[in-house]
């Protein structure tokens, strides 16, 4: 009989994933993504021992709607997996200043991560709404929900990079700081890197790039993360998906005060119509750009900016290294699926002695391999990311000790 198995939710800005896991053999029973959430042509995969379930769900199909498709769709079809699911996860993108670890979910800490949404428009309302239908589909678990946030992993941050160069009195009064995300994914690729490297995870130096609809690089030095690319919300850093990443400040006021637009629209402008959506004109997906790289200028124009802005990141995070740089990691959607980025990335970086394999490039799936770079280079690994284990791991762990 299965025992103690972990729902996880992965509620991102685009997407939807879910697993149905055991934290202790690491074994995934279901597990499934609904993808182009508000857009055309929805879809969701749902994935057990080798077999595949697809269906297209209705255009522009929302949070709610797909989270109630998968909730019937496990009940009624994995019933078997359903009925000994013992706790459940999720990834909360944003917990501010106030939550710094994973936690039981209570009315108190609804009401923080609430809070925090304006720190993370895209996300934590998403995550709330993954939070209120798994609690009713699932009511005998009310109290074996648990939060783990993306933000935890970059309380490690020195003030030299967490601070703004604002007066002092926005951080002591009202934390404006950096705080970053993706948090959960770059902590399972330090954890998967120092195994492959046989190399004890705080000795370890490497720049972690997880690159999908939402984007971030972390340097990570000695095990702990130094600095990030997002900072007090997900908008800042690299071109994104919808999002415009990093700007002048004074493009807001330009376009507040020259081009009467009002704050709200501004905000939606930056949040949700920019990024690769707003130099390509027709997709926020990156797979969308890549196709039609040779035949739209506008297509190619948002892979060459896209790949500028993380290579530039790279290159400034190396000067944190103090010397030595083990490894890039390439991880997300983008990360792990794109040749194309992935090449034009590294391709900027020689002066770091970043050298790519293009065969190694061109086949790490099919090798099974996680090494794309030359022999004389830094090593440059493609990880596919666990996000969900990290999040069951860190469930199973409080829900025990809450029963302890």
């Amino acid at each position: 009989m299965l025992k103690k198995l972990i729902l996880v939710l992965n509620c991102g800005s685009s997407s939807l994933k879910f697993s149905i896991l055991n934290s202790f053999s690491k074994k995934t029973y279901v597990s499934g993504i609904v993808e182009r959430l508000f857009l055309k042509n929805t879809v969701v995969y749902i994935y057990t021992h080798h077999k595949k379930y697809k269906k297209k769900l209705s255009d522009y199909t929302n949070y709610v709607d797909a989270l109630n498709f998968i909730f019937k769709k496990i009940k009624d079809k994995y019933y078997s997996y359903y009925n000994q699911i013992d706790g459940i996860g999720h990834r909360i993108v944003h917990g501010g200043n106030k939550l710094n670890q994973s936690v039981l979910i209570t009315h108190k800490i609804l009401k923080i991560i609430k809070k925090f949404s304006i720190f993370a428009p895209l996300h934590n309302p998403a995550n709330l709404i993954g939070i209120k239908i798994s609690r009713k589909f699932f009511p005998h678990l009310v109290k074996k929900n648990v939060a783990v946030f993306d933000t935890s992993f970059h309380y490690s941050l020195p003030k030299t990079s967490f601070l703004y160069a604002i007066p002092y009195k926005f951080y002591k009064k009202n934390k404006i700081r950096r705080y970053g995300a993706h948090g959960i994914s770059h902590n399972y690729i330090l954890n998967k890197t120092a195994k492959i490297l046989n190399k004890s995870k705080n000795l370890l130096n490497i720049i972690s790039c997880h690159l999908g609809n939402g984007s971030s690089v972390t340097a990570i030095r000695s095990g702990k993360s130094v600095d990030t690319s997002m900072g007090l919300t997900p908008l800042e850093g690299l071109v994104m998906g919808t999002r415009s990443g990093d700007l002048d400040p004074a493009i807001i006021f330009f376009m507040y005060k020259k081009l009467g637009l009002s704050i709200n629209s501004i905000e939606k402008i930056l949040t949700y119509k920019s990024g690769l959506l707003g130099i390509n004109q027709r997709s926020s997906d990156c797979r969308y750009s890549e196709k039609n790289y040779k035949n739209d200028k506008n297509a190619k124009l948002a892979i060459e900016i896209f790949s500028h802005r993380v290579a530039k990141y790279i290159g400034a995070y190396s000067s944190l290294m103090q010397g030595r740089l083990d490894a890039v990691t390439f991880t997300g959607g983008i990360g792990e699926n794109s040749i194309l980025i992935r090449n034009k990335v590294i391709s900027k970086l020689g002066l770091l002695g970043l050298y790519i394999d293009k065969n190694a490039n061109d086949n790490v799936k099919l090798n099974k391999n996680y090494f794309i770079n030359k022999k004389n280079s830094i090593k440059i690994l493609v990880i596919p990311t666990q996000e969900e284990l990290f999040i069951a791991q860190e469930t199973r762990k409080l829900i025990d000790r809450k029963n302890v």
